[in-house]
């Protein structure tokens, strides 16, 4: 690890950890909030149809709650997102199980479920649709005529000729299912009227995305709106969007009673109503040459994308471009299509879309192997990304080309070859070992332009008492911000990392460093992070100048200097300013810069796709009981290459625990969508995910190649982790028991069902 820094690339402890093991760490539902009044929603009980009225039992004293219908929307009545196309309360047209027809506060719990109940909905059904094909049947209209929310293809060469060139032609559909988050603590958000305005606080990950929507729905001047971050325990992206629901929720209500309103969900209500993963069909269609050598890809990418857009655009949008993976692949015909369906939105979850295209991707290599009689690893060597190659929309790689670094590691470490021959060639018995393999890249931080008409910004304030603050819309979630940020800083302002801290972010002091998400904040956040520090030792060095005469030419550790002698410290300038009335906070701005070398064309989707690439390859051996079809991790090996790991301990938990969650998604999570429309699962007790019974052994091994765009080097890689697992489980089972699944997660009823159709000699194989 780099060893030319005083914190960034050292093994620190995390900065947040105390309050959180010490039980001190204040989440939402910890918030004493006096007088508050609790919140419900009235949730359509059907996936589609017209809302007539709804009528109040008459027997209830309605004078003792607050109810808000569409009608008491001030400004538009959706939630602001991508699109404005979320509805914050039902009019007349309803989308999916769950949606808002009205909201109520009450006082107490007791009396806000006697309100709920005494509502009832008068609504005429129509029949939904519920599935990605039921969308393009058009079975209803959710979206549009078509329901086809977005659309994008990308084209390269000639994919005719390459496939007349190749010697076999894969052949495959494959599908991925809903994922539910499960992060530790249920959303939760709580909202105070004010004179002008309002404040809310709660379990988010995008400030600044909450800010926005209040001021769009409830029609009010963003300097009355104050939003603030609690303690949030976990969100996977689970909480990009979502808090902007429950946000304006709990304003209006707070504003039309005059009351502090609170909306906690349980977990089973967090289950039912908030995002998951998008589903995925892939129709993937690859041409080869005998040696292995890839002539040509045909892609057909759907995303079940739920009633409204929330985050389908932008999921799509990265799931095309990493839909051919690691691989070079000279002749491309890729589409592909996110659909509207009577089902919740889903949403934005770690990887993003990335998971579901390195699925289909990793899974056709498998099976491209098994045809050519090549081994999974000779087949992705033969075929990796370098340096100085292309992907299909046109972006050639310039830094960070790792694939081949990574997959030949993690090969070697796990003897990877000769365990799988070993397994392809082991007796029959109730107990079969198998081992698999996945190679996987993931770009950091927004798709195309996103980064650089971000505008980026975080200020660092020098407090009067000594301490270091980093003001960012940046949330800690659990993936170590509240450590790594003031990292960056004590790096560039030389100063002890116990004076730097990253406060909550709130609106009203924090200004917008974007969103966190897209694997982004080591990346970008942390530029403007840097960029601060250093505007900071240059304001200092203007104001020496100006107080003592002597501009200093020098900074480190804390120490101006003139011709390599001392001048001033940072903590002494700091008392002369402080000193001098009138001069108020000393506090500095940093931003990202925009790079006009790069080029992305949105609309044909051509040119410089992302800054900077992760990669990540790893192996999964596994244990297969033929008689229970359970499937049993036993080791992982995971070799990765992230630019710089600013700090290594949190790199390797990331990785372990992202892969671990990849995992789940391979074989453990199933939730499906019932023919009424409600998720299949709404309790931890019909919804399977890894515990450590089910934790591999992990060997994590990190590389490091460092990015002009990054921070110190950084590149993204928390969602990297989410993102290759799935196939490897696949792929590990196929060398266990025989079978080739094209669908994850491969649950045992699933397994059962390849076993019997292997069985009578139906196993569903790529053409050749």
């Amino acid at each position: 690890m780099s060893s030319q820094f005083k914190y960034v690339g050292k093994p620190l402890p995390r900065l947040d950890a105390y309050d959180k093991v010490a039980g001190t760490a204040v989440y939402a539902a910890d918030l004493d909030v006096p007088d508050a009044w609790e919140a419900g929603v009235l949730r359509s009980p059907v996936a589609a149809g017209r809302l007539r009225k709804i009528d109040r039992d008459p027997s209830f004293d309605w004078s003792q709650v607050c109810v808000v219908t569409a009608a008491d929307i001030p400004g538009v009545n959706a939630v602001h997102m991508i699109r404005d196309d979320y509805i914050a309360i039902v009019e007349e047209k309803i989308d999916f199980v769950s949606q808002a027809l009205a909201l109520v506060a009450a006082p107490d719990k007791k009396t806000l479920a006697a309100a709920l109940a005494a509502l009832k909905p008068d609504i005429e059904p129509v029949e939904p649709a519920l599935t990605i094909e039921d969308s393009l049947a058009v079975k209803n209209k959710v979206w549009g005529e078509d329901n086809v929310m977005d659309d994008f293809a990308v084209n390269r060469g000639d994919v005719e000729q390459g496939f007349r060139e190749a010697d076999v032609i894969i052949e495959n559909t494959y599908r991925t299912g809903l994922q539910e988050h499960i992060y530790l603590e249920n959303c939760g958000m709580i909202a105070w009227p004010t004179a002008d305005g309002v404040r809310v606080a709660g379990s988010l990950q995008c400030p600044h995305y909450v800010h926005n929507a209040l001021a769009m729905a409830l029609a009010l001047d963003t300097k009355n709106i104050q939003v603030q971050q609690t303690t949030t325990g976990g969100a996977f992206g689970g909480k990009e969007d979502y808090p902007s629901v429950m946000a304006v929720w709990t304003a209006l209500l707070a504003r039309k009673c005059g009351k502090p309103v609170k909306l906690l969900y349980d977990r089973g209500e967090d289950m039912l109503v908030t995002p998951k993963r998008h589903p995925s069909k892939i129709h993937h269609k690859i041409g080869m040459k005998r040696d292995g050598t890839i002539t040509a890809a045909e892609v057909d990418l759907y995303i079940d994308g739920g009633a409204c857009t929330s985050m389908s655009k932008v999921v799509l949008a990265r799931a095309v471009l990493h839909c051919t993976g690691a691989y070079k692949v000279p002749n491309a015909k890729l589409r592909a299509r996110a659909m509207a369906t009577n089902t919740p939105p889903n949403g934005a979850f770690r990887g993003f879309g990335a998971p579901q295209a390195i699925y289909a991707i990793e899974r056709q290599m498998d099976f491209a192997a098994m045809k050519l009689g090549m081994d999974p690893y000779t087949i992705r060597l033969k075929n990796v990304l370098h340096r100085g190659d292309s992907f299909p929309f046109g972006q050639v790689l310039e830094d960070g080309a790792s694939a081949e670094i990574v997959l030949r590691d993690v090969v070697e470490r796990s003897n990877f070859v000769e365990k799988w021959r070993q397994c392809m060639e082991q007796p029959a018995g109730r107990i079969r070992k198998g081992i698999g393999l996945s190679l996987c890249m993931h770009g950091g931080g927004f798709t195309g332009s996103g980064e650089d008409t971000m505008g980026t910004t975080v200020d660092v304030e020098l407090c009067p008492d000594g301490r270091v603050e980093v003001l960012s819309g940046s949330t800690e979630m659990g993936q170590g911000t509240d450590t790594m940020l003031p990292m960056y800083v004590a790096e560039v302002l030389g100063l002890p990392l116990e004076r730097v801290s990253h406060p909550l972010p709130d609106t009203t002091r924090a200004p917008n460093s974007g969103p966190t998400a897209a694997s982004r904040t080591a990346m970008f956040v942390g530029r403007a992070c840097v960029d601060a520090g250093e505007n900071l030792i240059k304001m200092m060095k203007e104001f020496i100048a100006e107080k003592r005469g002597v501009i200093p030419d020098g900074y480190a550790d804390g120490v101006f200097s003139k011709d390599g002698k001392p001048v001033s410290t940072m903590d002494e300038a700091a008392a002369l300013w402080f000193a001098e009335p009138g001069r108020g906070r000393l506090v500095a701005r940093g931003m990202v810069h925009p790079d006009d070398r790069y080029k992305w064309d949105e609309v044909k989707f051509h040119g410089t796709a992302y800054k900077g690439y992760s990669w990540l390859a790893q192996v999964l051996e596994i244990e297969v009981d033929l008689d229970t079809y359970e499937i049993h991790p036993i080791k992982s090996t995971v070799s990765t290459e992230v630019g710089r790991a600013i700090n290594p301990i949190q790199v390797e938990g990331q990785m372990a625990g992202g892969v671990l969650q990849s995992y789940g998604m391979g074989y453990l999570e199933e939730m499906t969508v019932t023919p009424e429309g409600k998720f299949s699962a709404h309790q931890l007790n019909a919804y399977l995910i890894p515990t450590t019974l089910d934790t591999p052994e992990f060997s994590v091994r990190i590389f490091e190649d460092p990015s002009p765009f990054g921070a110190f080097g950084a590149k993204g890689l928390g969602e990297l982790a989410c993102d290759g697992g799935a196939p490897a489980v696949a792929s590990a089972v196929d060398n266990a028991a025989g079978v080739h699944a094209v669908e994850a997660p491969l649950t045992g009823e699933k397994l059962f069902n390849l076993l019997e159709a292997k069985a009578a000699g139906t196993n569903a194989e790529g053409k050749a």
